[in-house]
């Protein structure tokens, strides 16, 4: 039986409720911005936490005067991070970062609290799904500005590799040995440990500088699909539905609601799918299929970052969820 588990202890504002066998959190404003404890499972199960949920331009955005953003720039506890997981294995004291945001700061900090490592990095390495900004330009702190990192291990595609090894500021990271680039292969298994693997998976987008993928992480009982960004599910040459199947929660491309979220603009030239098309496109999958998709990377637009919004309550009743910072999915 599929099972999301709440390994984080919370103690205001939570609410649990079980729907075909997984466990889904559901945080209000206040729980989602509250310090995290120190995270201590009896099993030591290898877990994946969510660090960030939106867009690459975060939540307010930079120069939004709209309703969306405007009301909320001086109130912290509504601010979201850009897409970011971990993955934590507790037994080995390893844990690695899948992308690498504006924001992290703050998320190096938040993994710091979840859980703590002795090395001041304290990173077994970053993998990369692709060069939009929000997805790479945190690596800028690992250089000897800021962290002087030691050839911390970067994992990315060819091209992606190439674009940062040739363009500066980043081919310093690599010049000073800050970063120690590693070349991915589509669905080619990275190992990370005995218990823990993840896979890139090639997919469709504006790939201006690099190639996009997203990851497969697989664990010791349980395993997780990371899939941000893509154009369109019926450009990708997999079906999205097969790759659902095969894991036990996958959190997808959220980036919009529905069409005319930006108005003047046309939004054919910056394709995602829109949740509303997912929730047309997984209707026919049983209960328990639909269950495992968690949608993440809202742009600041989506009414989604609204949980009491109606676009949220369509989320739930079509048996989805919305991804929230902090959740975790044991591995």
């Amino acid at each position: 039986m599929n099972q999301m588990r709440v390994i984080n202890a919370i103690s205001q504002g939570v609410l649990i409720s079980f729907a075909t066998g997984v466990l889904v959190l559901a945080l209000n404003d206040h729980a989602i911005c509250q310090p995290l404890k120190k995270i201590a499972s009896t099993q030591n199960a290898p877990y994946v936490v969510v660090l960030g949920i939106t867009q690459d331009g975060g939540y307010p955005q930079a120069g939004c005067r709209k309703e969306c953003c405007r009301l909320h720039f001086n109130i912290p506890k509504k601010h979201r991070h850009v897409v970011c997981l971990a993955i934590v294995d507790p037994a080995s004291h390893q844990r690695w970062l899948v992308e690498c945001t504006p924001h992290f700061r703050e998320q190096l900090h938040r993994l710091d609290q979840i859980a703590p490592s002795s090395d001041r990095i304290g990173l077994d390495g970053i993998f990369l799904t692709h060069a939009h900004i929000g997805h790479y330009a945190g690596l800028i702190h690992l250089g000897r500005e800021v962290m002087g990192a030691d050839r911390v291990p970067v994992y990315s595609m060819p091209r992606m590799k190439r674009f940062l090894a040739t363009n500066g500021p980043w081919s310093q990271l690599v010049t000073a040995k800050n970063i120690a680039i590693q070349e991915l292969e589509d669905n080619r298994v990275v190992k990370l440990n005995e218990r823990l693997s993840i896979t890139p998976l090639l997919v469709p987008h504006r790939d201006e500088y690099s190639e996009t993928v997203g990851f497969r992480i697989q664990g010791p009982r349980r395993s997780a699909l990371f899939l941000p960004d893509i154009d369109k599910w019926d450009r990708w040459d997999t079906k999205i539905e097969d790759v659902i199947r095969d894991v036990d929660v996958a959190w997808l491309d959220g980036t919009f609601f529905a069409d005319g979220e930006l108005p003047g603009r046309d939004m054919s030239k910056i394709p995602h799918p829109f949740i509303a098309e997912s929730i047309g496109r997984f209707a026919d999958l049983p209960a328990s299929e639909r269950n495992k998709v968690r949608f993440i990377h809202f742009n600041h637009t989506n009414p989604v970052l609204d949980p009491r919004s109606p676009a949220t309550k369509r989320i739930q009743n079509a048996g989805h969820h919305s991804a929230a910072e902090s959740e975790h999915f044991e591995l």
